[in-house]
């Protein structure tokens, strides 16, 4: 094992309001997050939008926008990698099984465009790219061939590196197709999201198994969420692989006891990394060891 290790921040996630007074809404509270993230050590914020009055899921240019630039005012550095994830949820309708239930119920399904408007618009160094279709968030995630084939060549003629975000073993299959016809760079790094009910497990296997199913050599982070953030952190260090920590994965250190922030979890992120013997990566070195443009 050799290597210095990338960490991501993932600074807000889209699931409801966790129960904790520092948790950032509004874009001035995610940019400071972000801030404060990578001065500890994160190389890499994934960036969510809150709604800054009721603090639900945003989709608005705007609130990505703001972000972007109360950050790059301070911090030219540190890699952004933006979600495209909002727009990609079916909820099923009570009264029709064949209908989506209405908005308010859940349902968030939107165009390749509208998926990616964010994207075309501020041009990231990556964005995420989910590849799942499963039981997700109490309805289904529905990524199909026809839009994240769409979505992967849009991404790349916008000069936007593609993180391939996996959840259930056949993801692995369909990145391969996917690489393939290029609708996916060759180059695109991975994550394992560990730990989702029906998704793959948070277990030392389920890593391995990831790991092994990916091109030889490619990036990769594994993180868990909830409770299996910091074990799954761990084992990715120990496999080689990289690290990410943050709000939309978990606001706690360990069971008890609540991280006071993003940064807080990256602190405890850079120990984790040094005391397992591998060093930290910074964000001039993780855009080598990514492929980004410096």
């Amino acid at each position: 094992m050799s290597g210095k290790v990338i960490i991501t921040c993932a600074l807000t996630g889209s699931s409801p309001l966790p129960d904790h007074p520092n948790f950032p809404v509004k874009p001035l509270e995610i940019a400071e997050a972000g801030l404060a993230a990578a001065e500890a050590g994160a190389s890499i914020l994934h960036i969510h939008v809150r709604n800054p009055e009721t603090g639900g899921i945003s989709t608005e240019l705007e609130h990505y926008q703001e972000v972007a630039s109360l950050i790059r005012e301070k911090n030219n550095e540190v890699i952004f990698n933006i979600t495209t994830g909002p727009g990609c949820t079916w909820m099923q309708s009570d009264e029709d099984p064949k209908m989506p239930a209405p908005a308010e119920k859940g349902t968030l399904m939107f165009t390749a465009e509208k998926r990616l408007e964010h994207i075309l618009d501020l041009k990231p160094d990556m964005c995420t790219l989910d590849i799942c279709t499963m039981q997700l968030w109490g309805g289904v995630a529905i990524n199909l061939d026809p839009m994240i084939t769409r979505m992967g060549h849009m991404i790349q003629d916008a000069g936007v590196l593609p993180e391939i975000e996996c959840f259930e073993a056949g993801d692995f299959v369909f990145a391969d197709d996917l690489m393939e016809k290029g609708a996916i760079p060759k180059n695109a790094p991975f994550s394992f999201v560990l730990g989702t009910k029906y998704g793959l497990p948070a277990t030392t296997e389920a890593m391995m198994y990831s790991k092994n199913q990916i091109p030889r050599g490619a990036v990769w982070t594994g993180f868990g969420v909830s409770r299996h953030s910091f074990p799954m952190a761990a084992q990715a260090v120990l496999l080689g692989g990289n690290m990410r920590v943050g709000f939309e994965d978990t606001i706690y250190l360990r069971r008890g006891r609540k991280a006071d922030s993003n940064a807080d979890l990256v602190h405890w992120g850079v120990e984790l990394v040094e005391r397992l013997g591998r060093d930290v990566a910074s964000a001039g070195e993780a855009r080598k060891m990514i492929g980004l443009a410096e």
